[in-house]
């Protein structure tokens, strides 16, 4: 069976880590970040509730949706304040 090759990268403020995993043809993000050291490296996070996605795009199904070749799965931490809010907060700042 064909051999993809794949990166999985997640980042906290303090940290990020990048990793290339070779999964089997077939594979989907969720067999990606198994195959990965990330859950050694981040043992609090959980991948059962985290969002996951290929190149910026969210995958809605990371445990149905399989890789192609040079893909980067990403997974997600929640946001802390909804972008709106955030952006509403910075424009009461500069006034």
């Amino acid at each position: 069976m064909t051999r993809l090759r794949v990166e999985v990268a997640y980042a906290t403020p303090e940290k990020q880590r990048i990793c290339e995993v070779s999964v089997e043809e077939g594979a989907t993000l969720y067999d990606a970040v198994l195959a990965s050291d990330i859950l050694e490296q981040f043992p609090e996070l959980d991948l059962e509730s985290a969002d996951m996605g290929i190149f910026g795009k969210v995958v809605k199904a990371p445990k149905s949706e399989k890789v192609r070749e040079g893909d980067r799965v990403e997974i997600y931490r929640p946001l802390q304040i909804d972008p709106k809010q955030a952006r509403l907060n910075r424009a009461k700042k500069q006034s």
